[in-house]
């Protein structure tokens, strides 16, 4: 084991993350190939939204609900508006949220976000928006959504270093290779963003946090 396995294993058993469904949920994530954020990526995140204080977030793409409910139990006062795409996701984060405690607050919607006319409410603007869902159309998504957050207000991407593809997208596998160059174009497309001031962090996959000027 390296001297980083080491590190990351000791932080991990620091955070006491004893919550059955999550456990069950990320052997489900595992046993099924589905893909939902790492665990050294949630607890960064949730430490950025709990000192931002952030009460209302947008998702963008729900899969099994799994950071959208880390999201919900961890942050007092929260409350997660998430979307998906696909129906068989959809239905299993109705499952997971059904056996949570906080089914409350959340709202989980099946659509496609990019569709028209979109099914969010947006009467009211947002703290954060969390992009993670389908990579190549990761602009597609923030240029849609993030006129719905505050002032001030977050937008984090998730897995924007791809495994460490986007720093050589060139060595990619070519069955990839044409998604790891739309994240590696959206990273510096992001990084000179004039309404947004961007920070990228080598934790998990690569955490993009924006902050709207």
């Amino acid at each position: 084991m390296d001297e980083q396995q080491n590190m990351r294993q000791y932080a991990e058993s620091l955070c006491n993350d004893s919550n059955a469904l999550f456990k069950e949920m990320v052997e489900y994530a595992q046993h099924e190939k589905v893909p939902i954020i790492e665990n050294e990526s949630i607890n960064v995140m949730l430490q950025i939204l709990d000192v931002h204080q952030s009460k209302r977030i947008l998702e963008i793409g729900t899969a099994i609900g799994y950071s959208a409910l880390r999201m919900a139990s961890a942050l007092q006062g929260v409350h997660v508006v998430s979307l998906e795409k696909d129906q068989k996701s959809y239905e299993t984060a109705l499952y997971f949220r059904e056996k949570s405690n906080v089914s409350t607050q959340t709202t989980f919607l099946h659509t496609d976000a990019l569709a028209e006319p979109s099914v969010l409410d947006t009467s009211q603007l947002y703290d954060v928006l969390f992009i993670d869902a389908a990579k190549g159309k990761y602009i597609d998504f923030f240029e849609r959504y993030h006129p719905y957050v505050k002032p001030n207000g977050l937008i984090i991407s998730d897995n924007v270093f791809f495994k460490g593809w986007t720093a050589v997208p060139e060595e990619a596998p070519k069955r990839i290779r044409s998604m790891v160059k739309k994240i590696r174009y959206y990273n510096d497309w992001l990084s000179s963003h004039p309404s947004f001031k961007t920070r990228f962090l080598t934790v998990g996959d690569g955490l993009a946090v924006s902050i709207k000027k």
